[in-house]
Order: C-alpha cells, then structure tokens, then sequence
C-alpha cells in the first residue's frame, strides 16, 4: 500500500510541527508527505528546515479544500491519506490502514475512530459523532461523521465523484462523503486512531454562523447530481428539517427576505414528499 500524506495548513505553524511529528512516528511510512501551505503569514514557510523530506508548497490564501485539492493534484501515490494540522495520528494508523484494504480489497475507503482532546484531557464525544457499524449514509446527512484527518482514500474515488467543492468555506469534507458513500461502501476501522484538539480559535466550525447553510448547498448539489439516488426521500426530508430551522433563525432575528427564501424553498421540497 504506497501512500501519499496530505496536510493543509494555514497559520498552525506550532500544531503542524506536531502533525508532522506523528506522520513520521508511524509504524507504516507514506512514501510522501505533503504539506500545502494556504498563504500562512507565520512561521509555517521554515516548517521544511525541520522537516527536509516532506514536499512544500505554498499557494495563496484559497481555503482549505483549494489546499487538499492542491495535494491531490499533486501527490503520486494510489492511497491518499489526510491529516488536519491541529490533529495528531496514533503510530498504528497507516497500518491499520493497510491491514483493512488488505482484508477487504475491494474496498476504497476507510476511516477510524477518532479522541476529542480539550485543555490537555479526553472529553466524551458527543453520541450524534460516534461511528455507525451501518447506515453511514443516512446518519451522515445531517452532519459530518468522518473525520478528515480519518480517512484514507484510493486515488480513483477522487476520479469518480470529484475533489473538495471549493464553493464550500466550511462543510466541505460533509460534502464529499456524502457524494463517496452515494458511490461507494465506506469502511469502519473501529480504533481511537486520531487526537482531535478542541476549542482553539482557529478551528473554522468558529469562524461561520449556521452550518446548516452549507449543508443544505451540498445536500442540493447531491439531488441534482442523482436524482434517482436510493436515499432520496431521507435526502428530501433532511432538507425540509434544515430548511425549517433556518426559517426559525430568520424569523427570530426578522430577516424578511431569508424568511421568504426558506417558505419557498419548504414548499418546494414539501412538493417532492407528496
């Protein structure tokens, strides 16, 4: 299994040293680590001086999926693999990995079980996040269950249903799973094998008021591109819940113009249900 690592970073220069740290910790090596560096204005452009082997490249500031895609395009391996900068791996990870495609050949993607880490210590995670032995699809639908720094993916998928929506600010990972496992059968691999750090202000889940919005764009890109997909009315219905609670939001805050927005496009999508 030949992989090729892929970090997009942006003014993280402390974190991605320790991103770093546990790609070359692993008990399986990538034949490639490459770090996409979206127009950090700290100290990330040295991060090669500490680390000679991974591949560098710095692009202007175009967001994170605009980094991921940068990777892909440029990585030359059949396995890719991500790693977000403020996350870290367990040294087993890449391993696992390999044993899993290994047991289920026909399989093209997998993705772990993942440690919330908050001020130096484990948190619960919250039970909507934890990993589904079945239905991943449908339980995906109204938020993001995979993690990126997660998952590990063969190169053909990307051929198949596309790269990162760089339309997307946020959700963006959301938005390709959805369109993966419309696809392809995504594989459990059951272990605590990410540290996800909680609660630094960098975090974009930070930076964007509802998420919903994001959401229902992918959500709607999906019904255009399949709209004879098998979960069809569970997509519908997920629309109406989200478009419902956004109507709340603009009611509440008395913007005239989103409550028209969401009434129409409830009616709209209540139609289909008929």
């Amino acid at each position: 299994m030949e992989l090729s690592v892929i970090i997009p970073t942006y003014n993280r220069y402390e974190f991605l040293k320790r991103a770093l740290r546990s790609i070359y910790d692993q008990s399986l090596l990538p034949k490639e680590v490459i770090v996409v560096d979206d127009g950090s204005e700290d100290a990330t452009r040295n991060i090669q001086n500490e680390f000679p082997h991974i591949k560098y490249i710095f692009q202007a500031n175009q967001g994170v999926s605009s980094a991921r895609n940068r990777g892909i395009i440029s990585s030359n391996f059949e396995w890719i693999a991500f790693l977000d900068s403020d996350d870290r791996w367990e040294s087993e990870k890449l391993a696992k990995h390999k044993a899993f495609h290994t047991l289920h050949p026909k399989s093209m993607m997998s993705y772990t079980d993942e440690l919330w880490i908050r001020d130096a210590k484990v948190i619960k995670v919250p039970k909507k996040y934890q990993k589904p032995a079945e239905g991943l699809f449908e339980k995906s639908l109204s938020h993001c269950i995979i993690a990126p720094s997660s998952a590990c993916i063969h190169r053909s998928v990307f051929e198949q249903v596309g790269l990162f929506d760089e339309s997307l600010e946020v959700c963006e990972d959301y938005d390709l799973w959805l369109r993966i496992a419309s696809e392809y059968e995504i594989g459990l691999i059951n272990e605590k094998l990410i540290h996800k750090y909680a609660g630094h202000s960098e975090q974009l889940s930070f930076k964007y008021w509802g998420m919903d919005r994001f959401r229902i764009r992918s959500l709607e890109k999906l019904l255009s591109l399949h709209p004879k997909h098998p979960h069809k009315e569970k997509i519908i219905q997920t629309l109406k819940e989200k478009y419902t609670l956004l109507l709340l939001g603009a009611i509440k805050y008395n913007k005239t113009q989103s409550i028209k927005i969401y009434e129409q496009k409830i009616e709209e999508i209540s139609q289909l249900l008929r």
